[in-house]
């Protein structure tokens, strides 16, 4: 019964605030959507600038999957008491990983118990959000979950403008054009031996090269 007042209580999340919030605010739009996976488990994989880079992503997904989808997200900051941690885990439903730097193999735990479930996982490989609109290098997390799951589909996705909308460690939010480009999935299988972490961020990074918005976002 708890399982379903929580999907139902994020579907009109997403229905009443975000899907309308993003749409009059951004104008959010997505190239490539119908790359998206439609069942799992898959990864979707994207740069990380802004507080919204979650639920952004999240809405590009039909209402009926959103309690499939899992954005992987930092359990000290996410499982603490207040708002934002309640709606982390009960709207969100979040993959809190434990960032006290015991290694990618024991920290992604908790990430591989929701691919085996089947699950569509949302990860950001940079690790945290940086400078608006310029990506880090990426972390081999993806890599280790690549390694172990090569059949899995691994998606990559640029996002731009949400950085300037509501960037790292403020909360005052400014209208600016946000876009999502979707690539085509990359598997572990498809490339023995070439990490999953460097193929996404080549991938992601020629996205961006391919976005007018993210050159103009970056100024």
């Amino acid at each position: 019964m708890m399982a379903l007042l929580r999907h139902v209580a994020a579907i009109l999340f997403f229905v009443l605030v975000v899907s309308p919030g993003l749409l009059i605010l951004t104008g959010l739009r997505a190239i490539g959507r119908e790359r998206l996976p439609t069942t799992g488990p898959a990864v979707i994989a994207a740069n990380h600038n802004s507080h919204l880079d979650v639920v952004a992503l999240m809405s590009l997904f039909p209402l009926r999957l959103l309690h499939r989808v899992r954005p992987v997200a930092a359990a000290d900051h996410f499982l603490k008491r207040g708002p934002i941690g309640w709606l982390a885990r009960n709207i969100l439903n979040i993959i809190p990983i434990d960032r006290s730097g015991r290694g990618a193999e024991v920290v992604l735990d908790p990430v591989r118990d929701a691919l085996g479930r089947g699950e569509i996982v949302i990860i950001f490989p940079e690790g945290t959000r940086g400078v608006p609109e310029v990506m880090q290098k990426f972390r081999r997390g993806a890599t280790v979950l690549a390694d172990a799951f090569q059949g899995v589909p691994f998606l990559p996705i640029h996002l731009s403008g949400l950085g300037k909308s509501l960037p790292r460690g403020d909360w005052r939010f400014v209208p600016f054009s946000a876009e999502a480009r979707i690539g085509p999935p990359r598997r572990g299988a498809d490339a023995p031996g070439e990490p999953m972490a460097e193929r996404l961020e080549a991938d992601i990074s020629t996205l961006g090269r391919q976005s007018p918005l993210a050159a103009f976002a970056a100024e």
